[in-house]
């Protein structure tokens, strides 16, 4: 663990893993209410582990240190508690501090679950620095979808989430499609814990697809493609590929 400080002085933890290699950019985690316990912290190894710099902020600080509860209901109900305790202004503030230690390592993602993927969604627009947000079923996002998101955010829901209605999913789709809102339908909340009974290794690897192909797009960017005939041939390109978008729908990806 090391030592982070906030813009209003608060000093608190986060949990910091650096890859072998040097770093393709960062990744914020954002906890859930459970704290930054070992099954955050496993994620936090698994990005550096992709090469890098990973680092997960914990929020709880704030009210009580060295939170790390378990996925029961008295941890469920002591988290809630905490998070109750604490303002998403300030929590927002530790997460640009978390953002501003590893932003020498190049660009930087946000990953948030539950509680940490509201706050991620919120990030995308109201942190500095950072190239593109992810949240797995953060319970509040569907009501935040009067604004447009100033950089790329991908969502991931469950079908069968009885914390977020999908009917409601549907509808923050149609209002956000400049998001790019997944689900899952064999899948309930807390999908991506293995440490949960609601884990689906099905769900959990997709959105993981999606989520490492999100970071590389927008953190590691991709190197500009030569055209051989760019003249002609690549204005016809252009111009048939932008006849074909537009004959699509845009309400987002569809439900899977």
């Amino acid at each position: 663990m090391i030592e982070l400080t906030a813009d209003d002085a608060h000093k608190f933890s986060a949990y910091r893993a650096d890859p072998t290699d040097p770093p393709k950019g960062a990744v914020v985690v954002v906890q859930e209410v459970f704290g930054v316990n070992p099954h955050i912290r496993k994620i936090t190894d698994s990005f550096a582990a992709k090469g890098y710099v990973a680092i997960a902020p914990a929020l709880f600080d704030r009210v009580q240190t060295g939170v790390e509860l378990g996925y029961d209901e008295d941890g469920l109900a002591s988290g809630l508690a905490l998070k109750q305790q604490i303002e998403t202004e300030r929590s927002l503030g530790d997460i640009q501090a978390a953002v501003d230690a590893v932003k020498s390592a190049g660009k930087v993602a946000i990953v948030g679950y539950c509680w940490g993927g509201y706050l991620a969604y919120l990030s995308s627009n109201r942190i500095r620095g950072i190239a593109c947000a992810i949240g797995y079923y953060g319970g509040g996002i569907v009501d935040e979808y009067r604004e447009k998101r100033k950089i790329p955010t991908l969502l991931h829901f469950a079908e069968n989430d009885p914390l977020i209605p999908f009917a409601d999913v549907i509808q923050f789709r149609a209002h956000r499609p400049d998001v790019s809102a997944f689900s899952y339908p064999a899948a309930t909340h807390g999908f991506n814990c293995d440490e949960r009974d609601s884990y689906s290794q099905a769900a959990a690897e997709r959105a993981l697809d999606r989520t490492l192909f999100w970071i590389s797009q927008y953190v590691e960017g991709q190197a500009p493609i030569a055209l051989k005939n760019a003249g002609f041939y690549a204005a016809a390109k252009t111009d048939k590929k932008k006849k074909k978008q537009a004959a699509g729908d845009d309400l987002g990806p569809p439900p899977d």
